[in-house]
C-alpha cells in the first residue's frame, strides 16, 4: 500500500492528505523508466566493449566461415580459369589447325573492367577480398564467352568442312612455268621508286601480258573495276569463311560481279595496268579483313624444299611505282 503524504493547513490547523495529479505520477514513472533504460544501455555497451557477448561470438564465427568460403570460391575460380585456358590452348593448337583457320580474338576480351564497377563494394572491412573475387569471376566469364564463340565458329566450320576446303586459296594464281624474275615479297619493304618504307599487302608474280590468271579457291566475284589504289584492272573474289583474294594489274578481266567461280577457273590475264612498271600479277589473300602472306597458302601444293626456295628468293619488286 502506497504511503500517504500529509501537509499542515494553518487555516484549519489540521493535516491534510496531499493529492498528486495522475499526470505528475505518469511523468515521474516515465522518467524512472527512461533513466533505467539509459543506465542499462550504458552497462551493455561497456560490457560489450570489454567482454564478448553470445551475439558477438556468433557474428565472429559467421565472419570466419564467410572468409573460408570466399577463399574456397577463389580457389575454384582459379582452377576453372586454368581449365578454360587448357581448352583455349587446344582450340588454338589443335582444333583450329585442323580447319586451317586463325585463332579467334575479340577486342577488349582480356581488358579488366574499370574499378568503378566494384565501387559499391568499397568501405567494407572485406572489400579487398570481395573485389578480387569479383574480378576473378568477371575474367573467367569473359574467357568463357570468348571460348563459347570460338567453339560455335568451329561447329559451323565442321558442318561446312568440305566447302571450306574448296574455298581456301590453295593454288598458284598463275602457271609457275610462266613466272619471270623474282617474287615481290609480302610485308614491309623499301619502295624501289620512292625509297620510302611502306607495306606491301600482297606478292607480285612477274609474267607476260596475256598469261592466264586463275581463281585460287571457290568463291563469288565481289567486284571487278579499275583504278582503285593504282591496282588497274582488278578482280576481288569473296570465298566465304573469312577469305578474300585480289588479282590486280590485269590486262583483261574475264568474269563479272556476282559470278561464282571455282578453283582453277580462268578469271583474267596478266597485264600492267594501273601504277605498274612491267607485266605482273599483284596477288593478295585477305583473311577476316587482314592481309596475310599468300606464300603461306602456296605450301599446300608443293614440297617443303620448293616452298623454302620461294621464300628465300622473294625480294622487293620493281613492278609497281607506288
Amino acid at each position: 500500500m502506497a504511503k500517504k503524504r500529509y501537509k499542515f493547513n494553518p487555516q484549519t490547523l489540521t493535516y491534510e492528505v496531499i493529492t498528486i495529479p495522475f499526470r505528475i505520477k505518469f511523468y515521474r514513472a516515465l522518467r524512472k523508466v527512461l533513466i533505467g533504460f539509459i543506465l542499462a544501455s550504458i552497462v551493455n555497451v561497456l560490457f560489450s566493449f570489454f567482454f564478448y557477448t553470445p551475439k558477438m561470438y556468433r557474428i565472429s564465427r559467421d565472419n570466419n566461415e564467410l572468409l573460408i568460403k570466399y577463399n574456397m570460391l577463389n580457389d575454384k575460380l582459379r582452377a576453372a580459369t586454368a581449365r578454360l585456358q587448357e581448352i583455349r590452348h587446344r582450340d588454338n593448337s589443335v582444333y583450329r589447325s585442323l580447319f586451317g583457320t586463325d585463332s579467334l580474338n575479340m577486342q577488349g576480351i582480356y581488358t579488366p573492367y574499370p574499378d568503378s564497377k566494384y565501387k559499391h563494394l568499397n568501405n567494407d572491412l572485406y572489400t579487398p577480398l570481395m573485389v578480387s573475387t569479383w574480378k576473378e569471376l568477371d575474367g573467367m566469364s569473359r574467357l568463357l564467352y570468348l571460348e563459347s564463340k570460338s567453339l560455335d565458329e568451329l561447329e559451323e566450320l565442321s558442318k561446312n568442312k568440305e566447302m571450306m576446303a574448296e574455298a581456301i586459296p590453295a593454288i598458284w594464281p598463275v602457271n609457275k612455268r610462266n613466272l619471270r624474275g623474282h617474287i615481290g615479297a609480302f610485308g614491309t619493304r623499301r619502295h624501289p621508286v620512292t625509297g620510302r618504307i611502306a607495306g606491301h599487302q600482297g606478292i607480285d608474280l612477274g609474267g607476260r601480258v596475256g598469261d592466264p590468271v586463275y581463281a585460287t579457291g571457290n568463291g563469288r566475284v565481289a567486284f571487278n573495276n579499275e583504278g582503285e589504289r593504282g591496282y588497274g584492272k582488278q578482280v576481288l573474289i569473296n570465298h566465304g569463311f573469312g577469305y578474300k583474294t585480289r588479282y590486280a594489274h590485269l590486262s583483261k578481266i574475264l568474269v563479272a560481279p556476282g559470278q561464282y567461280v571455282r578453283r582453277g577457273e580462268l578469271i583474267g590475264e596478266v597485264g600492267s595496268t594501273g601504277r605498274s612498271t612491267g607485266p605482273h600479277l599483284h596477288y593478295e589473300v585477305i583473311y577476316r579483313g587482314l592481309h596475310v602472306d599468300p606464300l603461306n597458302y602456296f605450301s599446300r601444293d608443293m614440297s617443303e624444299e620448293e616452298f623454302a626456295k620461294i621464300v628465300e628468293s622473294a625480294q622487293a619488286t620493281t613492278y609497281e611505282t607506288e
